[in-house]
């Protein structure tokens, strides 16, 4: 190890260390269980900067020289900036997490795309699947938990910050099923909404192919106790976290983690053009029985579910429903009230062009209004954020005025 990087990385986890033990860290947790339980309608905000981190935080920011080292100091600055200049209503945590290194033999297949020439750029599918005969490639996968590598990875962690931040080993906190997004991966997603109208019997085999492999590797995770709790900070769905109280049912111990113990989810965006007819047979059947074990369930990402809830309240256990930028998002509270979690996706638009701060403001009102009004557990959640043109200076511009406004909001209704 290179003493002037583990100098860097040290440096940067006592900060973290610091920042994680402010009283307020806790006081946010506590804000997040209620939250996620229903019991409180104090609207909380997440921002996600996704592909704007690289405007945030620059490679030229980076002080270490090994390339392991320096996604570990970004990954510290990233926590870091959240902290100190950022500062929504994401709590930090004292920690830093090993993931067990779970290998996969994969699903017989590959998924091929025509690229861009900009890294950055859209992409085209370019289909592996022609018809019925081709579903036969798709194999469930085969799960192992690589030990040794884990230990290894471990040790040189614990080495690493040298007691300033806990280690933690953990397994699979995050269940998320995206069968549309795989299946159109392999077929083409133009394929796959012609399917639903001329060969309807081969998407239903293909979801039910799909499903049945999800519940294998499922299976293969209890049996090699390799699933860890998601009730604390952990993502969840499409924005979101999994804090809850000790006594609700994803977040009691047991000798062995369970379904039932945790949150998961699912979405369906490659379906936010088609009608509910088609997202009710095609999608949710299979996504439902893949969320039925799991104690409480997200649902949606950036496609429209506003003449569609009807269909996924049917889903059990469900708590979180994602409200898209391009949702009605009076529609949306008059149907969610309070019995789930409002999980409002702002556009992210608003933060590249000309910055306009009246604009954001009325736009932020009026949902945030709007939901208050009508009794919702409200999150908003700025992600999908592919840059902010180097101006990181307006995240920060955008959060206070979105604290202003739930604060006017909170005002108004009297919570």
């Amino acid at each position: 190890m290179n003493k002037k990087d583990i100098k860097i990385i040290r440096d940067l986890a006592k900060r973290v260390k610091a920042a994680a033990d402010d009283p307020r860290q806790e006081e946010q947790r506590e804000l997040w269980r209620q939250h996620n339980s229903l019991q409180s309608l104090h609207p909380l905000i997440s921002i996600y900067p996704e592909g704007s981190w690289q405007e945030l935080i620059p490679a030229s920011a980076l002080n270490c020289e090994d390339s392991d080292f320096r996604n570990i100091e970004e990954a510290l600055l990233q926590t870091l900036y959240y902290h100190e200049t950022m500062s929504d209503d994401q709590p930090v945590e004292a920690l830093w997490e090993v993931p067990k290194k779970i290998e996969s033999s994969g699903w017989g297949i590959e998924g091929r795309e025509i690229n861009s020439s900009d890294s950055r750029g859209a992409w085209h599918f370019d289909p592996v699947i022609f018809d019925a005969k081709d579903l036969n490639k798709i194999k469930s996968p085969i799960i192992h938990f690589n030990e040794e590598e884990t230990e290894h990875n471990r040790i040189m962690m614990e080495n690493l910050f040298d007691g300033i931040l806990p280690v933690q080993v953990k397994g699979v906190n995050r269940i998320d099923y995206h069968l549309l997004s795989q299946y159109t991966k392999w077929r083409g997603l133009e394929e796959v909404m012609m399917d639903m109208f001329l060969n309807p019997e081969m998407l239903h085999d293909a979801m039910s192919i799909l499903c049945e492999g999800h519940k294998q590797i499922l299976r293969q995770y209890l049996e090699q106790d390799l699933l860890e709790l998601n009730n604390d900070g952990t993502y969840h769905s499409s924005g979101g976290n999994g804090y809850l109280p000790v006594e609700n049912s994803a977040s009691k111990p047991s000798d062995k983690v369970l379904p039932i113990h945790l949150w998961a989810s699912s979405e369906s965006q490659e379906l936010a053009q088609v009608g509910p007819e088609q997202h009710a047979e095609f999608a949710l059947p299979y996504e439902k029985e893949l969320l039925k074990p799991f104690a409480l369930s997200g649902y949606g990402c950036c496609e429209d579910l506003s003449n569609k809830m009807d269909d996924v309240f049917e889903i059990e256990n469900l708590r979180r429903i994602s409200i898209s930028p391009w949702a009605d998002v009076k529609s949306c509270a008059e149907q969610l009230k309070g019995d789930y979690i409002y999980s409002w996706k702002p556009q992210p638009a608003n933060l590249v062009g000309e910055f306009q701060p009246e604009l954001v403001r009325s736009y932020l009102r009026n949902t945030v209004e709007t939901a208050l009004e009508h009794g919702c557990v409200l999150e908003i959640v700025l992600k999908d954020t592919h840059t902010c043109q180097n101006h990181p200076e307006r995240f920060t511009q955008w959060l206070k005025i979105a604290r202003e406004e739930v604060s006017l909001a909170m005002d108004k209704y009297g919570i």
